[in-house]
């Protein structure tokens, strides 16, 4: 029996070593999958951290021994199904994947027992089977129980109740809209606004609540909307919704703002001056990403499909290691972006195509590359430009010059610059990630 614990440290050894390709893969075929679990950058790197916790877990209890009285679950995979349990993912879902966790762990195993004599390879297998899923059902009642209360907890809650309400309204099927608008105290026909918010710094979920209602508050003031709906998503994140007042009444956008054509509704009749609009307030601790105003159910939908768009593409760029200070991104400021960032390899291919040597990620080439999209962007305009950049006529054309010549076919890539534009816009929005990195 000594000999064959021995064998098992080994192989747990040995896993060890291949322990970061076992967790990418794992990571993947979750994904793929289990759509439930394919969700926005913060609850993947959740879930990447909690595979991670628990490769780690068992392959220690594999090489330690460990009394199975003792096991305890990661923290990140506690984590997670308590994130779970607040998104109404269904536990089947998590439960799920730690089936395929299981399977993909015995096969990754299993192959390293190749160079064992036969007459130690059967006992072995054996055992990795036995133990492993003594591990696995351990683990899944400790998560399981987690989920279990957290979601208990998070339905009896208020913001639980809302999160149901608001997940109905969202899901695109038959809902009675004046029951929720009464249950939301929120008005349904309304011209709403939404907005993402999670925080640009470390903060306890006590603390999220606090920046939320600031940020509520501040919205409510600057845009004199009718109404606030405010959901928390999970213990990380917030959606917030505004409902907008009439276009009779509307402030107008700040003057010359980037970000003005925002007030864009998604309805004609009813909102077509509605101010979508609005500035981080000082001090702002969250990131916001915000939808255009619109309409209705409609619009309530869409606005808020948006908004989870623009944080999809802040969590990219924010990952690729750009500045964590707040940051309040409206849907019209990076709209191009948000249509083609599904698919990072294909834009990655399509800047490194069009901008040639101007993809490189240097520091030089940053300078160049956001001298070259304000300059389009201001019509071509050199004063425009130097203004903007507070910068010196004279600089302004030294850049622009420097920056056309690294594109792949120089001023004629210039001549309808259009594909330029969306690339340089890819590139201001999604950073190193798609960006030529020398590999």
């Amino acid at each position: 029996m000594e000999a064959q614990r021995a064998l098992v440290r080994q192989v747990g050894d040995r896993v060890r070593e291949s322990q970061e390709a076992l967790v990418e893969g794992l990571v993947q075929d979750i994904r793929a999958q289990i759509g439930a679990l394919d969700q926005e950058a913060a609850a993947r790197s959740l879930l990447e951290a909690s595979i991670t916790e628990n490769v780690v877990a068992a392959i220690n209890f594999l090489r330690q021994g460990i009394d199975p009285d003792q096991l305890e679950a990661p923290t990140a995979a506690l984590a997670y199904a308590r994130v779970l349990a607040q998104r109404d993912v269904p536990q089947s879902a998590l439960i799920r994947a730690y089936r395929i966790g299981h399977q993909r762990f015995l096969d990754h195993t299993f192959a390293l027992l190749d160079d064992l004599p036969a007459a130690d390879r059967v006992p072995v297998c054996v055992e990795l089977v036995r133990l492993s899923g003594q591990f696995i059902d351990l683990i899944c009642e400790q998560v399981g129980r987690t989920y279990e209360r957290e979601r208990d907890r998070w339905v009896a809650s208020r913001s639980g109740v809302r999160q149901r309400w608001v997940t109905d309204l969202l899901g695109g099927g038959p809902v009675d809209r004046a029951a929720a608008a009464r249950a939301l105290r929120y008005p349904l026909e309304a011209v709403h606004l939404a907005c993402t918010l999670w925080p640009a710094t470390r903060m306890t979920s006590f603390d999220l609540v606090a920046a939320v209602d600031d940020v509520r508050a501040h919205a409510v003031s600057a845009l004199r909307a009718r109404a606030a709906l405010v959901v928390p998503t999970d213990e990380y994140e917030a959606r917030l919704w505004l409902a907008l007042p009439g276009p009779s009444n509307a402030p107008a956008p700040p003057s010359g703002s980037a970000s003005s054509s925002a007030s864009a509704s998604a309805s004609a009749s009813a909102s077509a001056s509605a101010p979508g609009y609005l500035g981080a307030p000082e001090g702002s601790l969250l990131h916001a990403a915000f939808g255009r105003p619109g309409a209705g159910l409609g619009g309530f939908r869409t606005s808020a499909r948006q908004a989870a768009r623009i944080k999809e593409i802040l969590g990219t760029r924010l990952g690729s290691g750009a500045a964590a200070a707040p940051l309040w991104v409206h849907y019209d400021q990076a709209a191009p972006v948000a249509l083609m960032a599904g698919d990072l390899p294909a834009v990655r291919d399509f800047v490194m195509c069009t901008l040639g040597a101007l993809a490189a990620a240097g520091a030089r080439e940053a300078v160049l590359r956001d001298t070259l999209r304000i300059f389009l962007d201001r019509h071509r305009g050199h004063a425009a430009t130097a203004r903007a950049m507070s910068l010196h006529r004279n600089s302004v054309q030294y850049r622009v010059h420097r920056a056309t010549a690294l594109l792949p076919r120089g001023e004629r890539d210039l001549a309808d610059d259009f594909n330029v534009r969306a690339a340089l816009l890819a590139v201001h929005w999604l950073g190193d990630a798609v960006l030529a990195t020398g590999s």
